[in-house]
């Protein structure tokens, strides 16, 4: 699950890094507004960590050009202990959520596992679709009760189907949550790791939309 972290203070911004990628998140770490900007246009994010204080463009204003042009992405806004008007605008700017600095990083933790639960439609931190369950807490899998044993992408691949279940996941979306941008990405594995995943489900649960990607169904809306 790729997470997009746009902080300036280079200490914080690699201790909050260390953090979410300890958790297994895929974390694109940047320190200015302007390639805040770009990112959250181009790329996928399950969700965004934003300070406000930022160079070259602020981050009110970058999130008020992602709302702008339709994105949706969940949002999580880093603000000055005690600067009530920052958290305010920031909130009719769009965000999601806040959090002020400093903070311990187990909430953070927290707040983004229920902006993600919520742009999901979960009410807790699991994923479900039919037997299958995620444990967005403890990066587990379980099928019909039962541990399902998952390598690190599968399950990068899995939540992704998961938070899209039943809707068609193109393929360059599921390479775009399981690769860091600086690492060299290949669509074709990604067929490679439906396969692996086929072998671990029920039959038919992952769907080929020829074309187009994949789709996560429970067993019973198999054909």
């Amino acid at each position: 699950m790729r997470l997009l972290l746009v902080e300036d203070e280079p200490t914080l911004n690699q201790q909050v890094a260390t953090g979410l990628r300890a958790e297994g998140y895929l974390v694109e770490a940047i320190g200015n507004g302007q390639d805040a900007l770009h990112l959250g246009l181009e790329e996928d994010f399950a969700a965004a960590v934003l300070d406000l204080g930022l160079p070259g463009m602020d981050g009110l204003s970058v999130l008020k050009h992602w709302r702008r042009r339709g994105r949706n992405l969940p949002v999580l806004i880093l603000t000055a202990r005690g600067d009530w008007h920052e958290r305010v605008a920031g909130i009719d700017a769009g965000a999601d959520d806040y959090l002020a600095k400093p903070f311990h990083m187990e909430e953070l933790l927290a707040r983004l596992r229920a902006l993600i639960r919520r742009s999901a439609g979960q009410a807790d931190n699991l994923l479900r679709c039919g037997p299958l369950q995620l444990d967005l807490r403890s990066n587990r899998a379980q099928l019909n009760g039962q541990e399902l044993a998952l390598t690190h992408h599968e399950f990068l691949l899995l939540s992704c189907l998961l938070r899209q279940a039943g809707s068609v996941v193109s393929r360059s979306e599921l390479t775009e949550q399981i690769y860091p941008l600086d690492n060299e990405r290949d669509s074709n594995t990604i067929e490679v790791f439906v396969a692996r995943l086929r072998k671990k489900l029920p039959e038919g649960m992952i769907e080929t939309q020829r074309g187009f990607g994949y789709r996560l169904v429970a067993p019973e809306h198999t054909a």
